[in-house]
């Protein structure tokens, strides 16, 4: 199954690819945003992704378009990806964030409970995989994991039926763990959705910092794009949306009283962007039928102004374990 990018004429619309300009495709993935880019104008797009399979599939684009470089790396640090290119301000960022179809559909990969397949889900094949969180990682952070990231109410059952569970013998596979977790929630009782869904959300997200490379990716945006340019981010899931969101409020001064998140913020804090749409973007109804995939998307826009960069990170809103190495041992 190819990668269908999603709500790809409205982000067309909202970047604006120009003639000469240079864009950045944060997370190339399949390659959709990127083609309809260079088709679009006769620009030069450099494409990023930390998944070394993408990487090689994109080989294929390079070969038909002079304008584009593909590079492996993480979107959160393409400042200094690109500053090693002697690349300097661009026009325009596209940030489609969350797992590709290429990722879903591969069994070996582990990010479905549809399909049997070693419990991995790591988008760059490094660092711990989810068999090393439900295995080693504490069942109170875990429950914490599968309740903050995954907004499951019943994340204290599931975490304690993983504890139990994995004493018997190590968890390896993703149906062992859908199977679990379905076990735990007394089963689907009717539900559209699997009982496994949340929880494997959560692990997926966790394992691969997904809030925090979002929020370094945005605070790195901005340090890219010269005077009037455009960062375009899509996303799949509500914390996702709801960083984007604070973020585009803050940085636009329409969040003016302040926020929660940022209490050290200063009045002398020039607006670094300027809002592009209001309200976020949802995919139409046609769409939806088209590409189920679409249906939770959201798409929202800014345009950089002359301010400087703000100084400090972007707080993700969210509190989990950390992710280092040997941190999640019981």
């Amino acid at each position: 199954m190819s990668h269908i990018p999603v709500l790809l004429d409205e982000v067309i619309a909202a970047l604006a690819p120009a003639q000469s300009e240079i864009y950045v495709d944060g997370t190339f993935g399949g390659g959709g945003y990127t083609r309809a880019f260079l088709e679009a104008a006769s620009c030069q797009v450099i494409a990023l992704d930390r998944d070394l399979e993408a990487i090689a599939r994109g080989q294929d684009l390079v070969e038909r378009y002079p304008g584009l470089k593909v590079l492996p790396g993480y979107f959160g640090d393409m400042a200094e990806l690109l500053s090693a290119q002697n690349i300097g301000p661009v026009a325009g960022v596209i940030l489609d964030i969350g797992v590709s179809s290429f990722q879903i559909d591969q069994d070996e990969r582990g990010f479905s409970f549809m399909r049997d397949g070693p419990l991995d889900m790591r988008m760059g094949q490094a660092g711990p995989s989810a068999a090393d969180i439900v295995n080693a990682m504490a069942e109170t952070d875990l429950a914490n994991i599968i309740f903050r990231l995954g907004e499951e109410r019943q994340s204290r059952r599931i975490a304690r039926s993983i504890a139990e569970r994995r004493i018997e013998q190590p968890i390896k596979t993703t149906l062992e763990l859908a199977n679990i977790v379905e076990e735990a929630v007394g089963g689907r009782r009717g539900k559209r959705t699997h009982p496994a869904t949340l929880t494997f959300q959560a692990l997926r997200m966790y394992v691969n910092d997904e809030l925090g490379e979002l929020a370094r990716g945005l605070a790195a945006a901005e340090r890219i794009l010269a005077p009037g340019g455009r960062l375009i981010v899509v996303t799949f899931h509500s914390l996702e949306d709801r960083l984007v969101k604070r973020f585009f409020r803050e940085r636009s001064g329409a969040d003016a009283g302040g926020s929660r998140y940022r209490p050290e913020r200063t009045a002398q804090a020039m607006p670094s962007f300027e809002l592009i749409n209001r309200k976020a973007i949802e995919p139409s109804e046609a769409e939806c039928v088209a590409n189920p995939r679409a249906r939770s998307a959201r798409l929202r826009g800014g345009r950089r102004t002359m301010a400087a960069p703000w100084a400090g990170e972007v707080a993700t809103g969210v509190t989990v374990p950390s992710l280092q190495t040997g941190a999640f041992a019981a």
